[in-house]
């Protein structure tokens, strides 16, 4: 074999070798990132239900023992014929004192009725309800970014800072296991 053919071959391969070298040193010496553009925090509503209560003053009717209200029904009839039995004479008695009672006895009604829905008493009561307290907290963030001339997006956990660290063409997210994206 020819011995420039040899020489030829051995600088070839060193040159080879040399470049290679630098060109892996130089992409190892100068980490990668992706630009980034806009972060935007994700927020989450938290509704936390709780029972409030307060006192209250509740009037009640006491129960009646005459629904029909027959005792002022009949004392009314009697006072009202009494009464109507005092004026006029002969037929005209008669007449007046049935009127007096008719009216005697409607009165009284009413006058009971009234007595009854005043007879009342108060007590106080506890109402409650169900409100809901609600609180905002992020959840991540929406991370806008650019990587080789291109924009995308990606959501995180937290806030990236002005860049995100590239690894073999993916964005490396955080912890390790699996977090990184290929965008």
């Amino acid at each position: 074999m020819d011995k420039s053919l040899l020489t030829g071959i051995a600088v070839g391969v060193a040159v080879a070798t040399a470049g290679g070298a630098i060109a892996g040193y130089k992409m190892m010496d100068k980490p990668q990132y992706a630009e980034v553009l806009n972060v935007k925090p994700i927020k989450e509503t938290i509704r936390t239900p709780r029972e409030e209560c307060h006192d209250e003053q509740v009037t009640h009717q006491r129960p009646v023992k005459d629904q029909n209200r027959i005792a002022g029904t009949a004392l009314g009839a009697v006072v009202g014929g009494l009464l109507g039995n005092q004026v006029g004479g002969g037929r005209g008695k008669t007449v007046a004192t049935v009127a007096g009672a008719a009216a005697g006895g409607y009165a009284g009604n009413k006058t009971q009725e009234h007595m009854q829905e005043g007879d009342t008493y108060t007590t106080t009561e506890q109402r409650c309800r169900t409100v809901n307290d609600t609180s905002e907290k992020i959840s991540g963030y929406e991370v806008r970014y650019r990587l080789k001339g291109k924009e995308d997006s990606v959501r995180m956990d937290h806030e990236p800072g002005d860049k995100i660290p590239v690894k073999d063409g993916q964005l490396v997210l955080g912890n390790e296991e699996g977090s990184s994206s290929e965008k």
